[in-house]
């Protein structure tokens, strides 16, 4: 009798998983709950999942478990901006523990001993170096790569946050623009693009030194989400920042620090 009840159980379980997986045929972003440091994980309508950045070592394990199934531990990409500690020290326990297919990085040059260990644990992946041209597509959702310009594999930066990989995602109307830490010098770069964008990831966790009035000229955003961490010894986000949001006609100005984990869903 007990042998049936547990079959019956884990039956059950596998049927719940199957559900569970299965994609709901709408857009998720999640701006996951990781601190001081950014961590975004894209769901498309197909059921493909992005992780772009990891935040700092711990805390995106346990947002990514309670947004996806139990026991799916497959992504399709992870995309390093750069490799500052509070972008890339997650991704070393992501790299661990799920099967990852495609890395996208730029190959900039950075020393320490994690970037090191992120490196080393790149193996069965697919890596891919970032420029202008490495777009994507996933089912219906797409990315386009719109920095650096060029590949940047060794280049010496004074400022490594101004090698942050910026991306345009779009689905369908909806364009979600993500610039890492670029910061003033970056931004300006990018001024020729068409930048703009539904939803703007704040750059640098809203720091004085990113979301320039030039750029949120060029942006318009009606949304602004900002990755920082409650009680950073940042002062993140600056109120500076804050006051452009306002200037510029940002209609609403979403917060980890003050929310946690924030979704959009379309």
């Amino acid at each position: 009798m007990k042998k049936i009840v547990l079959f019956i159980f884990v039956q059950f379980l596998l049927l719940f998983g199957l559900l569970w997986q299965m994609p709901d045929g709408r857009f998720h972003i999640y701006f996951l709950d990781i601190g001081q440091g950014d961590s975004v994980l894209i769901v498309t309508p197909e059921g493909h999942q992005i992780l772009v950045d990891g935040g700092p070592a711990g805390e995106v394990m346990n947002e990514l478990a309670e947004v996806m199934p139990f026991f799916d531990k497959t992504i399709d990409m992870i995309v390093l901006s750069h490799p500052h500690a509070d972008h890339m020290d997650g991704l070393i326990e992501v790299l661990e523990r799920y099967q990852v297919d495609k890395v996208l990085m730029t190959g900039a040059s950075y020393g320490g001993s994690h970037y090191e260990e992120f490196l080393g644990e790149l193996d069965d992946e697919e890596v891919i170096l970032a420029n202008a041209d490495s777009d994507f597509v996933f089912g219906s959702v797409s990315f386009d790569i719109l920095y650096p310009f060029e590949s940047v594999v060794g280049q010496d930066y004074a400022n490594i946050n101004n090698s942050s990989i910026s991306m345009m995602v779009e689905y369908g109307d909806v364009r979600i623009l993500l610039t890492g830490d670029l910061e003033e010098e970056g931004e300006l770069e990018l001024g020729g693009l068409d930048l703009k964008a539904d939803i703007f990831k704040a750059g640098h966790h809203g720091s004085r030194t990113s979301s320039t009035p030039f750029m949120l000229s060029k942006v318009r955003p009606e949304i602004v989400v900002i990755q920082s961490g409650k009680d950073n010894k940042f002062g993140h986000p600056h109120a500076e920042t804050l006051r452009n949001f306002e200037r510029f006609g940002v209609r609403e100005v979403r917060r980890n620090d003050l929310e946690g984990r924030i979704e959009f869903s379309y």
